[in-house]
């Protein structure tokens, strides 16, 4: 289970309308290279997002989908890409003077990617998931 944290200068709302937005995910998830389509009921739990991961040529085509959405506090996700496998996401939101914590647990649920150690997994993934909560942050903060 990886878990990073980041204090950012803006509010919980300003966070979960990026959230909200299926097609910024590209722009805040590392990793995520493009947007196919977002459901209309996003971010409706059961509801996904259909984007690619990865980089041209070498593009894999799949989604993530909202197990749990409770603005402006808590987001549960269910992360595909296969054929490495699924992961859940959770990001939780918490207010603070002149701004907010985010914390984002990521755990490998499914797939070949749960055959490799987690002591190989969770410092790759904490260290990918800065970048991603740097991107956020701006995103969210931008709105501000």
């Amino acid at each position: 289970m990886a878990v990073n944290y980041r204090f950012v200068a803006c509010t919980p709302d300003d966070v979960f309308a990026v959230l909200a937005n299926g097609w910024l995910y590209p722009s805040w998830v590392v990793g995520a290279s493009r947007m196919r389509g977002v459901d209309e009921a996003w971010p409706a739990p059961g509801s996904a997002l259909h984007h690619s991961v990865g980089v041209w040529p070498l593009l894999i085509d799949d989604s993530t989908s909202i197990l749990e959405w409770d603005p402006p506090r808590h987001a549960l996700l269910k992360a595909r890409g296969w054929p490495l496998g699924e992961a859940t996401v959770a990001v939780d939101v918490q207010q603070r003077d002149n701004g907010c914590v985010i914390r984002l647990l990521e755990v490998g649920t499914a797939g070949p990617a749960r055959l490799v150690p987690r002591l190989i997994t969770d410092p790759a993934l904490r260290i990918r998931n800065v970048e991603t909560l740097q991107r956020l942050a701006y995103l969210a903060e931008g709105r501000a």
